[in-house]
């Protein structure tokens, strides 16, 4: 990111907890970047393709982001 400001905006607590990871915060600034600014016509489709070829490149399979949405999935509704 070139010339960061930083923003707030509301998000749940667990939410708020998660991100006092740099890493992750850090890529969450990541993402609203690409999707406030897309380079596709549909940002949605452009954020998670990016996203997708990332998660690829750090040497995660499709099982393992599957398991981690289902995770997820499973805590958030659980």
């Amino acid at each position: 990111m070139s010339q960061a400001a930083k923003i707030e905006i509301p998000v749940e607590a667990a939410t708020a907890a998660a991100l006092t990871d740099a890493r992750r915060l850090e890529a969450v600034g990541r993402l609203v970047d690409r999707l406030v600014r897309p380079g596709a016509d549909d940002p949605l489709i452009a954020l998670l393709e990016r996203t997708a070829a990332e998660a690829q490149a750090a040497g995660l399979t499709e099982a393992e982001i599957e398991a981690e949405l289902a995770a997820y999935n499973a805590d958030r509704h659980g």
